[in-house]
């Protein structure tokens, strides 16, 4: 009987991805635009599934949705479960609009009787969270919680070049508490804030497992336009002892790094680094030229503070001694950084004895890529993830989670809520 009632609820959530696959079908993939009419669209989907199956929906100032069991429809406190329903321009289905469905299922499996919560919880589907559309990510986060800067309010959309304060004011969204950077809820009512994602990269593929308790959201530094400057030349003509090559500088620098951070690995540490753009000048290089310039951006991420420190520290200290000893010039260019966000010990503690109880076995990880569960625990909210099995990558057309996956997770959020007290 409870593997008849699981598969119910599997078929449930199967025909909500898919309804709103369709609402917001692209060229490929799915597209739902933060702040936009297909996001609303979305959202008054959702509200008519809850309502249906007898659940509470309500509506905050920021034009998110609030769902809840009716008899917790006016508690004072409750614990949340929260992600959101925008996507990248030809995303996947999933990303964020998994945590918001698997919501949906823990509060009407409970409507129905057949698990018990022991705290008001509130199931919370978010506007704007990719940072796509307006450059600025977590923006629905951030107005929830007072946290948005002045440059993100006034942030260009990617297509019509309007700012988002008009995009906000266009829903109706009072801009006068967001410009003030005041929360539009009450945080203290928050007792936790819980998110469960698709995992974006391949370790819970590779390693077999449906899902895991996410430790803590990694912070980062990011250079988006470094450059190495050195001098051109002939190819066959300059001698080793007298180039000034800045891509076997950049090569060099990259090859330090990458040892670094085997070594970071191998001690306990966490760490990953990446640089995605690299580049000469296509409309001045060729295969006789020594390069005068590379271009290259670089993306360091961590969970602990201390490690970014060093690292920045390092990286600044390579380049130095590379740039010495290969006569060129490293420009980092401006930092962009975010802080670590760790997720409540306490909470982990308790998913991983739900998740020991639902698989066997409880699994734990960082997360690589940012959530909105880094903004609640970095304005106080005591914050919990779960991550769910998913191939491919995210935030691309085939995004592949398994639903008998995405129903663990959803078991590991049932778990827990019964056990808290």
């Amino acid at each position: 009987m409870k593997h008849h009632r699981t598969e119910e609820l599997a078929d449930l959530a199967t025909g909500m991805f898919e309804d709103i696959r369709a609402l917001s079908r692209d060229a490929a993939g799915v597209s739902r635009p933060a702040f936009s009419s297909i996001e609303t669209e979305t959202l008054d989907y959702l509200a008519t599934r809850a309502r249906a199956e007898g659940l509470c929906v309500t509506e905050d100032t920021g034009r998110n949705l609030l769902f809840s069991l009716p008899e917790h429809k006016n508690s004072d406190s409750f614990t949340i479960i929260g992600s959101h329903v925008d996507s990248v321009p030809m995303g996947g289905n999933y990303d964020g609009l998994a945590g918001v469905i698997a919501g949906l299922i823990v509060l009407i499996a409970a409507r129905r009787g057949r698990r018990h919560l022991s705290r008001p919880v509130k199931v919370l589907a978010m506007r704007g969270e990719e940072s796509a559309w307006f450059g600025a990510c977590y923006i629905g986060s951030k107005l929830l919680t007072g946290t948005l800067p002045e440059g993100e309010f006034n942030a260009a959309h990617k297509g019509d070049g309007r700012p988002l304060r008009a995009h906000l004011e266009d829903l109706g969204i009072d801009i006068v508490p967001v410009k003030a950077h005041r929360p539009l809820c009450d945080l203290s009512r928050i007792e936790a804030y819980l998110e469960l994602h698709i995992e974006q990269g391949p370790l819970l593929v590779e390693r077999n497992i449906p899902a895991a308790v996410v430790t803590g959201i990694r912070g980062n530094f990011r250079y988006r336009d470094s450059r190495c400057i050195g001098q051109a030349g002939h190819s066959g003509a300059v001698p080793r002892a007298y180039r000034h090559d800045p891509v076997l500088a950049f090569a060099e620098l990259m090859h330090r790094l990458d040892g670094t951070w085997q070594h970071l690995l191998n001690t306990g540490q966490d760490l990953v680094l990446t640089s995605g753009v690299v580049g000469t000048d296509p409309t001045r290089h060729a295969i006789a030229r020594i390069p005068d310039e590379i271009g290259f951006s670089l993306d360091i991420r961590s969970q602990d503070t201390e490690t970014l420190d060093r690292m920045r520290a390092y990286l600044k200290g390579e380049m130095a001694d590379i740039a010495r000893s290969r006569g060129v010039r490293f420009e980092l260019g401006p930092e962009v950084a975010v802080a670590p966000a760790l997720m409540d010990p306490k909470l982990v503690a308790k998913l991983e004895t739900a998740m020991e109880k639902v698989t066997g076995e409880a699994f734990s990880m960082a997360s690589g890529g940012g959530h909105d569960a880094a903004i609640f625990a970095q304005a106080g909210v005591p914050s919990g993830m779960v991550f769910v099995r998913n191939r491919n990558g995210s935030h691309n057309p085939d995004e592949a989670m398994e639903i008998a996956d995405f129903m663990v997770g959803v078991d590991i959020l049932s778990t827990f809520l019964e056990a808290s007290r």
